[in-house]
């Protein structure tokens, strides 16, 4: 993940969440964060439990985001030699006596508040010159394995995870009688991975009707062609269920399994026989010690053993795990 979709990334997340928007460039955000981002990101549980009980009015914590850290720095670096540059000389710590030939001494300028602001500011982040504060403004950078970063996921994950959404109509009807119906959708991004020494996953997606039961594939793809909204469109009406969400659930796993059970699964076999390999080479290594070794010394090295051994099957072992990512209730036009 380079820096230009981290700051497509952020920027998305920052609209999402509400976050105030102080101050950006193509390398850093400076923002006011809103509640529901304060809460995710600051670890002030004490804070809001606080405005919780008491309904006080939250105060937010600001914070810049860099998303290019060496493109930030040599903005910041320039932009305090400009500033330097412009400041007038000051007399401020100045000697200007008379020297012995009559000729006045020249000034000696003490360092200037732009140069300390320079250095403070690449320590503790930047402020911009029109903004009338004297609080400084905790600095992250951001890039791929950041902990900050990890926690920008995490909110996105936990934020996203549930949807509901109706799909807007083409063009709308010119009777104000007119209604079109339609059905709900569950749909379910599942994740599948497939473990052992090596490790590959796949995403598939599945819609299933709560009107007919219908089961489709890839159906995150078939919502990129509609324009969807969190509203219900005028002139609409949904459709009566006839599948609950556990049936609709339950119709996206049978399907995934049957799907799996066609899959080639030799790549199980082989590390099955790696982990044969790895055990028996752990078995020549410890019954001798075993063996050997004295009454007191021999629990330690059993337990030992043991862990090598549960090290060695969760390595090799061959798995395969399904997990949901993400679902949602689609309502699209007709009854599907």
């Amino acid at each position: 993940m380079n820096e230009r979709q981290i700051q497509k990334f952020v920027q998305r997340y920052l609209d999402a969440t509400g976050c105030h928007i102080v101050e950006k460039s193509p390398a850093h955000f400076q923002v006011k964060l809103s509640p529901k981002a304060d809460r995710d990101l600051t670890n002030r549980p004490y804070y809001w439990s606080f405005v919780d009980r008491t309904g006080a009015e939250p105060e937010t914590m600001s914070l810049l985001l860099v998303t290019d850290k060496q493109k930030y720095d040599n903005q910041t670096t320039a932009l305090a030699e400009a500033s330097q540059t412009k400041q007038p000389p000051s007399s401020t710590g100045t000697s200007g006596a008379v020297g012995a030939n009559g000729v006045v001494g020249v000034p000696q300028t003490a360092p200037g508040p732009n140069s300390t602001e320079a250095v403070l500011g690449r320590s503790f982040g930047y402020i911009h010159g029109t903004l009338n504060t004297n609080i400084r403004v905790p600095r992250e950078d951001l890039y791929f394995g950041s902990r900050r970063l990890n926690q920008l996921f995490e909110s996105s994950r936990q934020g996203g995870s549930y949807l509901c959404l109706f799909q807007e109509p083409d063009k709308r009807s010119n009777h104000p009688l007119d209604s079109t119906a339609y059905s709900a959708w569950l749909g379910v991004n599942m994740k599948v991975e497939f473990a052992c020494d090596m490790k590959r996953e796949e995403i598939h997606s599945f819609g299933i009707s709560l009107a007919t039961g219908q089961c489709i594939e890839q159906f995150h793809d078939r919502l990129l062609q509609y324009r969807m909204t969190p509203k219900l469109p005028p002139n609409v009406h949904t459709a009566k269920n006839a599948f609950t969400l556990v049936k609709a659930a339950a119709i996206a796993e049978q399907t995934l399994e049957r799907k799996l059970r066609n899959y080639d699964y030799s790549w199980a076999a082989a590390a099955a026989k790696r982990l044969n390999e790895e055990l028996e080479t752990i078995n020549h290594y410890y019954e001798p010690l075993l063996e050997s070794a004295e009454e007191e010394n021999k629990p330690q090295i059993t337990e030992q053993f043991e862990r090598r051994r549960d090290e060695i099957r969760w390595q090799y072992e061959p798995r395969v795990t399904a997990s949901a990512i993400n679902c949602g209730i689609f309502y699209l036009q007709g009854i599907g």
